[in-house]
């Protein structure tokens, strides 16, 4: 649902504001009688209290966070903008707010600033979770695949733990890789998160691949790929002295320089390996 107008924003706050002391019923009879309350219509009342109940603000009416605050957010985390899901890389200061997001402050008396830092807090909460299940659900399918295209040891390791620095390891008597995975839902753009961990296992792990994958909307398989270390170590932040430390960091690759396939294990594939798994599909962006 796109943000709501105005008078629907503000009634919403109204409604959260005194909910926690009073019922729906007797607020229905203020908002309708009272001169104080009579800038936004009983109709837009109706509307907001539907959206505020559709949102799931309504779940936690006693939340500490002000309402105009809640309002802000589920406006533009339901808002199902197109500009969202690469808020942070759209939406990198202030000035950069889309249209909307500033309207929904105005209304909401929230300033630029206030506005932007809402902003980035919704849309990191959702990046988290959107990467963390498009990246399980992405280990998964590989696993799967190279189950059924090998007869190497497969073993999904970030399973057990999450501090070997990789999410699988493939071994049989010929060959030893470690494979860390990064996934995507998206075609065009490639953005990977490395944790420090990861970067200094990359650096002494010479068996340290770094394999991006691409699923369907359905979390299915369609596509492999290796970034090359080389790249990787190019491209990754220094620390400037003993005092500070770099512990993750976000690398946009750009479509030239995955490989297709994974050729450190591509010897070890039977016949029935899908083709972009040996690699034989070109260059994957």
């Amino acid at each position: 649902m796109p943000v709501p107008p105005d008078p629907i924003l503000r009634a919403a706050v109204r409604w959260l504001e005194r909910l926690p002391a009073s019922g729906a019923a007797r607020l229905r009879a203020l908002f309708t009688a009272h001169s104080e309350f009579s800038d936004i219509t009983p109709t837009q009342y109706e509307a907001a209290y539907a959206w505020i109940q559709d949102t799931g603000l309504l779940d936690d009416l006693h939340s500490s966070i002000p309402a105009h605050r809640r309002v802000f957010d589920s406006a533009i985390l339901h808002s199902r903008a197109p500009w969202f899901p690469d808020a942070g890389l759209l939406v990198r200061t202030p000035d950069e707010l889309p249209d909307d997001a500033l309207r929904a402050a105005a209304s909401l008396g929230l300033s630029e600033d206030e506005a932007f830092g809402q902003l980035c807090s919704v849309w990191g909460k959702v990046d988290t979770q959107e990467r963390s299940r498009i990246g399980a659900a992405g280990e998964l399918a590989l696993v799967e695949l190279l189950e059924a295209s090998t007869t190497a040891y497969i073993g999904h390791v970030a399973a057990w733990s999450d501090g070997f620095g990789y999410d699988i390891a493939v071994h049989d008597a010929q060959r030893t890789a470690h494979l860390e995975v990064k996934s995507t839902t998206r075609h065009g753009r490639l953005t990977v998160h490395l944790s420090r961990n990861e970067f200094e296992t990359m650096r002494r792990d010479p068996d340290w691949e770094l394999v991006v994958i691409r699923l369907t909307l359905d979390y299915e398989l369609e596509d492999v790929a290796t970034v090359p270390k080389e790249w990787i170590a190019a491209q990754a932040p220094a620390d400037s002295s003993v005092n500070g430390r770099w512990e993750s960091c976000r690398l946009d690759v750009p479509p030239d320089v995955p490989v297709p396939g994974i050729a450190c294990i591509a010897d070890a594939l039977t016949g029935e390996a899908p083709a972009f798994l040996k690699g034989a599909t070109g260059r994957s962006g």
